[in-house]
């Protein structure tokens, strides 16, 4: 009688063979999905950084094309003599301007006598009134002078005599009729060497290629580069890549864009049987993998041992991770040491680290993390443990001698270290650190209690300005309770209409003292907390992610009195965090649709702390506004160790004096000094000034003395209601009444 397995025995072999096959199966299943996906779209990622250096290759062989184009007539003798010796304008029109527009494609040809005035004009191909060049000539002329300055240093004569490897020229981009183009500038030369003018004097070829509609279907037909297009501004559509063209100064001459080929979405579409087949040889692999692993006990023993040493490292840096330090900790607690030896647990984290991931990709990213580890592991002890926690987050344990004095040495080493330079792929990255320190007392047990202290301490040194080293105190706790309980009632504000509203100080010009706009201010009352001041709700907003609806309520509010009053100036202040949102822009341009408002009557108020956080972020957002005539202003101005500089390099309409110089002005003060400096710095730049916390008579008159442009402050106005500010407003409208006779 054949052997018949019973039921028990038969579940016992499903519940101990097939059950792991089958979940085996569904790991490998779910694995080469999450790889398909991954892969797919690492496919795209590379294929639109492709694009890119496409792009860039394009922009260098046309700027390398045009002065090659050029060198075909310019160094010739029959065209130096038809020019700069008998001019004839249909040989040069015939030879020249018809020539390099029908042979190589350029726009517009101009020749420029000894004085730079034009002496012949082509545009697309036909012979113009040289008159057209004014019109080009304020833009063109910079790269003019530059070329005449190289031919008067003897450039020309060098390349004649062998010296120069390359014959006179200036290439570059610039901006032409608000659409980027190509200009190049030659000098007219004789390539016989018998026919020369004067050092500086040479007759001079400009040729401009327009980035236009034609251009880009070019692009488009010879690069693959679908729907290309040159633009003024990028159209900040998810499904358009954007390469910025810079002109020879750095700035942004406009912005090609294109829609890039997706091949990793394409495949994804069309894997449906490959996915089939690859479930199928999953399958297969489980099942050999199950054999071996039963054939090599020594095989499992080495996976058991890397997979032990996985379970207490970081795979990126090669730390011990967070399970292996939470282990360390607790030893360290209740270990016995020498009464003259402290210990304490430093938390640290990375600032601006997110920029960085962001900008340059989660490759430059994980760089970042492993040479900051490196540098860690440098300044440590071998009797110190490091971990990576996850993403940009660090731990320490630190053994002293000294105590707090050490521990808090080594934190200052770490922010120097951490604050140098770093480079990655190329590119020169820089980034803080802050650390929460908390010394461990002999009487210390609970290691969870003991990380929860140096969370509340690495929280508070990035609410103070990141960057630097905070030791915790028992006081800190309840602070956190109480910004814990701000931000709970604050998301219940938030989903309310009746708790937060907007006041509005308004502003006053000096001069003649009239109503000019005003400042929107949040205001918050709470049925338990009462009137809760901005300071303390607002850094809660801006930590846990509540300031971005809490700055739209504001930007709305603002925007619908804004619409009701054309004219009035309505300031309202922008938070990092809103900035560093890549859609704020168009939510901005959305809430001025929606109300009406018009964008020359908003002022964005903004610190230069978002300027120091997100540079290439705040530029590109700030010229957009600026493009769109939304006034921007740089409040607090002084307060920073870098104001001026910002002056410089960024577009700012206004500068707002903080009131702590304000507050200080009198006949014998220094402040004196330095508010004129500002103004007069201010007004050189044509930028206006307004100065805020103005509160007596006195301050008034100084600035009036120091011709300030706008005030505000309690001594004009305190913060008004919307229909207290309406009714201002309205008779700010009011004609005013004639002066009497004399």
């Amino acid at each position: 009688m054949p052997f018949k397995a019973s039921f028990p025995e038969r579940w016992r072999f499903q519940a101990s063979v097939l059950a792991p096959v089958v979940f085996s199966l569904l790991v490998t299943a779910a694995t080469v999905s999450t790889f398909l996906l991954w892969s797919t779209a690492d496919l795209d990622d590379r294929t639109l950084r492709h694009e890119y250096e496409l792009a860039e290759h394009i922009l260098a062989e046309k700027l390398a094309a045009l002065p090659h184009d050029q060198l075909s007539v310019a160094n010739w003798d029959d065209a130096f003599e038809k020019t700069a010796l008998q001019f004839d304008p249909d040989w040069v029109h015939k030879n020249i301007g018809r020539w390099m527009h029908a042979y190589f494609g350029h726009d517009r040809t101009f020749v420029l006598d000894e004085a730079d005035q034009p002496i012949y004009a082509m545009n697309n191909g036909h012979r113009v009134d040289v008159v057209q060049y004014r019109a080009d000539e304020a833009t063109l002329r910079p790269l003019v002078l530059r070329l005449r300055t190289r031919l008067r240093e003897g450039e020309l004569v060098a390349y004649a005599g062998g010296a120069g490897n390359a014959f006179p020229n200036v290439t570059g981009i610039t901006r032409l009729g608000g659409l980027p183009v190509i200009v190049s500038v030659s000098p007219l030369a004789g390539e016989s060497g018998r026919l020369t003018r004067a050092h500086g004097e040479e007759f001079l070829l400009v040729s401009v290629n327009d980035l236009d509609a034609a251009f880009a279907k070019d692009l488009a037909r010879d690069y693959l580069l679908e729907d290309a297009s040159f633009s003024r501004l990028p159209s900040f559509s998810t499904h358009r890549a954007q390469y910025p063209i810079l002109d020879m100064d750095g700035r942004i001459a406009g912005f090609l864009e294109w829609t890039p080929n997706r091949p990793g979405a394409t495949m994804l579409t069309r894997t449906g049987l490959a996915l089939a087949g690859g479930f199928v040889f999953s399958a297969i692999l489980v099942f050999l993998l199950l054999y071996r692993l039963w054939r090599s006990s020594s095989a499992l023993e080495q996976g058991r041992v890397e997979a032990q040493h996985q379970a207490n490292h970081d795979i990126l840096t090669g730390l011990a991770n967070r399970a292996r330090f939470d282990e360390m900790l607790g030893r360290a607690m209740i270990a016995r040491r020498p009464p003259t030896e402290g210990i304490a647990l430093l938390m640290l984290d990375l600032d601006r680290f997110k920029q960085v991931n962001d900008t340059l990709g989660h490759q430059s990213g994980d760089d970042l993390i492993r040479t900051v580890a490196q540098r860690l592991s440098n300044l440590t002890g071998t009797r110190d443990t490091l971990a990576r926690l996850g993403g940009d987050e660090f731990g320490v344990i630190h053994h002293a001698r000294r105590g707090l004095a050490d521990h808090l040495r080594l934190a200052e080493k770490m922010i120097d270290a951490i604050g140098k330079p770093f480079e990655i792929m190329g590119s020169e990255v820089f980034v803080g650190v802050s650390i929460g320190v908390v010394v461990i007392g002999e009487s210390d047990t609970d290691r969870r209690d003991i990380a929860r202290k140096a969370d509340i301490a690495l929280y508070e040194a990035k609410s103070a300005g990141r960057n630097r080293a905070v030791v915790y105190e028992e006081t800190m706790d309840e602070l956190l309770q109480n910004r814990r309980a701000i931000e709970a009632e604050l998301r219940e504000a938030l989903r309310r209409t009746d708790q937060l509203s907007v006041a509005f100080q308004p502003l006053f010009d000096l001069k003649t003292g009239r109503i000019t706009g005003a400042e929107a201010l949040v205001r918050w009352t709470n049925p338990q907390l009462g009137k809760v001041s901005p300071v303390q709700f607002v850094p809660v907003a801006e930590g846990t992610g509540l300031i971005e609806p809490l700055g739209e309520f504001v930007l709305r509010t603002a925007c619908a009195m804004g619409a009701r009053f054309p004219g009035m100036r309505i300031a309202v202040n922008i938070s990092p965090v809103q900035l560093r949102n890549p859609r704020f822009a168009e939510r901005l341009f959305d809430l001025l649709i929606e109300t009406g408002m018009q964008p020359t009557d908003l002022e964005v108020e903004i610190t230069e702390g978002i300027l120091l956080d997100d540079e290439d972020v705040a530029a590109g957002s700030l010229r957009t506004f600026r493009g769109a005539g939304i006034r921007v202003a740089l409040d607090d101005f002084g307060t920073g160790y870098s104001s001026l500089n910002y002056l410089k390099r960024y577009p700012v309409d206004c500068i707002k004096i903080d009131r702590s110089f304000v507050s200080q002005l009198d006949d014998t003060g220094s402040s004196i000094a330095i508010v004129q400096a500002m103004v007069t710095l201010a007004h050189a730049l044509d930028i206006e000034v307004t100065a805020e916390g103005v509160e007596t008579e006195q301050q008034r008159s100084v600035l009036t003395r120091l011709n300030c442009n706008t005030l505000q402050g309690y001594l004009l106005s305190p913060p008004m209601t919307q229909p207290e500010i309406e009714s201002l407003f309205q008779r700010a409208y009011a004609p005013q009444p004639e002066p009497a006779p004399v």
